[in-house]
């Protein structure tokens, strides 16, 4: 019998992971979640004081962070050559790093912007996917976990430009699981909004009436994200693969996501 206090599984004990834009919000809460449950991390992002931080906050023992862009070639090529040198393996990809710089009219979006949306929103996850695949998971195997969106499962709102990368996000999910399995598996999160520094415009202006439409009464917390991260990462979700989990408080089974 496991006694109450014995803590977390370590059902990723021995398991490496790298997770991008893992300095705040779901990407932290991914990271500890998994280090919680004996994962070695390897975290990206672009600000050297924000990687310090998060590192000694997971726990600087098994973690290292590598500073760069996540849609820069040079910087992924080293974050997962890091991975390896530093801990042997690279069993866990997770794609959180996204940016939202446009809202509005999606007819009047800057073609530049929406340039950059695909950039480190689509090819960048993709990439990153490449990496991993050809330096580890190809003959070691792993899991994939896209951060997708409820803007990406259907149109409307302001959202536009953000939306379609996700859900070219999860064609590409699906896309890879149907080619990579049985030894990697891909999933994605289509999370609605979750109370962190990227989303605070969303709600920020009055958290009460954005939560009220939603059946759960609250919005989403980075750590509700982690939680279920972990879950399709691990060992228990062994037989799941091109699925792409909406963990929205019930927006969207109430028809206003």
């Amino acid at each position: 019998m496991v006694s109450a206090d014995s803590g977390p599984p370590q059902d990723f004990a021995g398991k490496t992971a790298l997770i991008t834009g893992a300095t705040r919000g779901i990407g932290l809460a991914i990271a500890k979640e998994l280090a919680e449950r004996g994962a070695r991390t390897v975290i990206t992002a672009r600000k050297p004081d924000e990687i310090e931080a998060a590192v000694e906050e997971i726990g600087a023992a098994t973690t290292i962070g590598v500073r760069g862009g996540a849609d820069d070639e040079t910087h992924q090529a080293e974050a997962v050559s890091e991975a390896i040198k530093a801990f042997g393996s690279l069993d866990i990809l997770v794609n959180n790093a996204a940016t939202n710089p446009y809202v509005g009219p999606f007819i009047e979006a800057d073609l530049g912007v929406v340039r950059k949306t695909i950039e480190v929103n689509l090819v960048a996850p993709f990439a990153w996917a490449q990496l991993a695949y050809r330096a580890w998971m190809k003959d070691h195997g792993g899991a994939i976990l896209n951060i997708a969106s409820v803007a990406g499962l259907r149109t409307g709102g302001s959202l536009n430009v953000y939306g379609m990368t996700k859900a070219a996000l999860v064609y590409q999910t699906a896309q890879l699981a149907a080619e990579l399995g049985p030894d990697v598996r891909v999933n994605a999160l289509a999370p609605a909004v979750v109370k962190t520094k990227f989303a605070r415009t969303l709600y920020e202006h009055d958290e009460t009436a954005v939560a009220a439409p939603y059946p759960m009464k609250r919005l989403g917390t980075p750590r509700d994200i982690g939680k279920v991260a972990a879950f399709l990462l691990g060992p228990d979700a062994g037989w799941i693969t091109g699925e792409v989990v909406t963990i929205d408080g019930g927006i969207v089974a109430a028809g206003k996501g």
